[in-house]
């Protein structure tokens, strides 16, 4: 998890599920524990990408950016999003793939309080890990889902995409007020 948070691709959607899963079935990981693990590996490597950035500098990473596919407008352009929603961006942010291994950048540029960006990144990454837990674990209270019966399953990750969808839309997309 603290690798997700940072520029290595590997998704929690595809280890805070199995985690639970087994947590609820074979019972040797506890859910809570799994839940805890998640959260605090998210922050590690959301502090690990909030510091580098800030020690390297926006020169730096708008140099090298491009070179990791952070181009310097999206730079730029996360820099005036952050700039304008903050701590509560980052929360929100926690909750929106790829956005999520990227937030610490801006963030680190900008110097936002770190007590804040850890505050939020560690709510908004305990929501984030809840919520791929609870999937598991219902997974691992009803077997069937994977033996066929999927379409429940499917429309309950559907309607999760749509509100992330719409997070994405109003946080992300959305152009920015004017100031």
């Amino acid at each position: 998890m603290a690798l997700e948070s940072t520029f290595v691709p590997i998704p929690s959607e595809v280890i805070i599920p199995p985690a639970a899963y087994l947590a609820h079935t074979q019972g040797e990981l506890s859910l809570a524990g799994v839940i805890a693990a998640g959260t605090l590996g998210s922050w590690m490597g959301a502090a690990i990408m909030y510091w580098g950035s800030r020690w390297l500098g926006r020169p730096l990473v708008m140099r090298f950016g491009p070179y990791v596919g952070v181009a310097a407008t999206k730079i730029m352009m996360a820099e005036a999003w952050s700039a304008h929603y903050g701590w509560a961006g980052v929360f929100f942010s926690r909750l929106l793939p790829v956005i999520r291994h990227l937030i610490g950048v801006p963030a680190g540029i900008l110097r936002m309080d770190f007590r804040w960006y850890s505050a939020a990144t560690l709510a908004g990454s305990l929501l984030w890990t809840s919520v791929l837990a609870w999937l598991g674990m219902t997974v691992g209270k009803h077997p069937e889902l994977l033996k066929g019966s999927l379409h429940r399953f499917f429309l309950l990750v559907l309607a999760l995409a749509v509100v992330l969808a719409a997070l994405y839309y109003v946080f992300v997309k959305r152009p920015l007020p004017p100031r």
